[in-house]
């Protein structure tokens, strides 16, 4: 995979992660009080998908493109309603056509309260420069050109003792799944009372299995694994799918995701072995 996210913005991956984000959003906004979002490897922030990367590889077509398009069914739209909102506000109030796409800083930026921040992590420093001119200004922003690894031991625990920690790192070196599992093992003695997002890649060589006995092994409480997957897992080149790890997840959260995955699953497909998975790693 390459690291810059232009080359995959909006894609499938990009679709389940931003649609469990924004949820976990929404909820956390059904108290008054502040909450933060630390997004650890925040990107640009913002993509232009005109741009000679994105058309490099189209991905989004087969990602928001093929949502902004569907006749979604009722539970459906209602799910992905505040991601939709949050994309078409930076699209002109529309879906159609499709210019620009929301990483998530900007993605929880505009579906926040006055009263909400964000944290915005970026190791790289043309895209943390950039990243940092988008939100120049914004008070409710700070961004950070720092190792978003780091940020899971400085950064916690927030002052609002509320919100979001999203690791969403690029899986270019070896060794981001045991990452994964020491980041979240640090962040969590910090902030026990946070919800985690942490995005995984679905590939053929990928030990999904081994990263789950090891986040059982955490002893973490309410630990939801959700997975998409596109085409046959075994496919040996590119990205299958996506999962993301939901540590103390909203408690609607795992219901919603069983009722509409099948249908999001469909929509997405690209061969017949795509598939989901929805399950509690943990329980209470």
């Amino acid at each position: 995979m390459n690291y810059r996210h232009i080359y995959h913005a909006g894609n499938f991956a990009d679709v389940l992660k931003h649609a469990i984000v924004a949820a976990i959003i929404t909820y956390l906004q059904k108290k008054d009080g502040a909450f933060r979002v630390i997004d650890t490897h925040a990107g640009l922030g913002a993509y232009d998908l005109g741009s000679e990367e994105a058309q490099k590889t189209g991905e989004w077509q087969t990602g928001i493109g093929r949502i902004a398009q569907a006749d979604l069914s009722a539970e459906l739209k209602t799910f992905l309603a505040p991601w939709l909102a949050a994309v078409a506000e930076i699209n002109g109030g529309s879906l159609v056509p499709l210019k620009r796409y929301p990483g998530s800083p900007l993605l929880a930026r505009t579906l926040f309260r006055k009263q909400d921040r964000l944290s915005a992590i970026e190791l790289h420093p043309a895209d943390a420069a950039k990243l940092a001119r988008l939100f120049e200004g914004d008070h409710q922003v700070r961004v950070t050109e720092l190792d978003g690894w780091l940020s899971l031991g400085a950064h916690l625990p927030p002052k609002e003792k509320r919100g979001l920690v999203l690791v969403d790192p690029p899986f270019e070196k070896e060794g981001e799944f045991a990452r994964l599992v020491d980041g979240l093992d640090r962040a969590t003695k910090r902030f026990p009372g946070g919800t985690y997002g942490l995005w995984y890649p679905l590939k053929s060589d990928a030990d999904t299995a081994g990263f789950h006995d090891s986040l059982k092994a955490l002893g973490r409480p309410r630990t939801l694994v959700a997975e998409l997957w596109v085409r046959d897992l075994k496919t040996e080149k590119g990205l299958n799918g996506s999962g993301m790890i939901v540590v103390n997840p909203p408690f609607t959260l795992a219901g919603e995701l069983k009722t509409v995955l099948p249908e999001l699953t469909a929509l997405l497909a690209q061969d017949k072995g795509a598939g989901f998975r929805v399950d509690m790693l943990v329980g209470e």
